[in-house]
């Protein structure tokens, strides 16, 4: 079986969120611990909190072949980015876009019209796109509704960001929701963060076999987000391999990575 991690983050500089480690994590470091933990690959996930962290995943694709993918980004709001985008997966590895909103002056992005621009251009080159949907749920429905032919992703299961607890989960039946749309699946990332119980993390099997039974082995994709969590990187994996009676065979190997890698692309 493939193990394909959906999301990780490397920097070099800059300031990260709270909720990350504050140290840089670069490749090498990712590379060995990917090895430790017995990973394949991994999407890289480039921060904004580095401004140079698409050239910095360039780089690692090109140091370590088929081991990384990128999900990049670009200034939204920035006139200039609308040129970008032709030539966006043009770069080595970059199978996509993703796009978070932690600043108040993005909240209102999705909803306002400053991307309106971007899903028929990602819809017209077949670039995926993965959101932090987490404050917008419902517009997700919309956008894959008016494109059918965009492909999306909705991070950590549209958990909110920070959120600990059943209360992290607030957000699910909105997330349940937008199976409807085949365009549109998840990434389980994230989602050891969000216990407050001990490994096997119990408390949040019911949430993942919801998303499963809605999205199906196809649209679930397993990672996870690993300089946030609390736990290694060998038991995020296991978590899903071992803990998870219902997911065995080849929705295992599915949700585990293959599943991932077709959906942005990644041969």
């Amino acid at each position: 079986m493939m193990i394909a991690d959906a999301q990780i983050h490397i920097w070099a500089k800059g300031t990260p969120s709270a909720h990350h480690r504050q140290a840089p994590y670069s490749a090498a470091q990712a590379i060995a611990d990917m090895d430790a933990a017995g990973i394949d690959r991994a999407s890289i996930h480039p921060v904004m909190w580095d401004p140079d962290s698409n050239e910095l995943a360039v780089e690692a694709v090109k140091a370590y072949p088929g081991r990384f993918a990128i999900m990049g980004w670009f200034y939204l709001d920035r006139p200039e980015s609308k040129d970008l985008i032709d030539t966006w997966t043009q770069r080595p590895g970059m199978k996509g876009l993703r796009f978070y909103f932690t600043e108040p002056h993005m909240q209102s992005w999705p909803s306002d019209g400053t991307m309106d621009w971007l899903w028929p251009a990602a819809e017209r080159l077949g670039i995926p796109v993965s959101l932090a949907a987490a404050n917008f749920l419902p517009v997700v429905g919309e956008i894959a509704e008016r494109h059918p032919g965009l492909t999306l992703i909705v991070d950590h299961m549209g958990v909110p960001r920070a959120s600990t607890g059943p209360s992290a989960y607030r957000n699910l039946p909105q997330l349940l929701a937008l199976a409807k749309h085949p365009n549109v699946a998840v990434k389980a990332t994230g989602q050891a963060g969000y216990a407050e119980d001990a490994y096997p993390f119990p408390s949040i099997h019911e949430p993942l076999r919801k998303v499963f039974d809605a999205f199906g082995p196809k649209r679930m994709f397993w990672g996870t987000d690993i300089t946030r969590m609390h736990c290694t990187w060998r038991q995020c994996v296991t978590l899903f391999t071992e803990e998870l009676p219902w997911l065995k065979g080849e929705d295992l190997d599915l949700v585990m990575g293959r599943a991932y890698c077709d959906w942005i692309g990644w041969k």
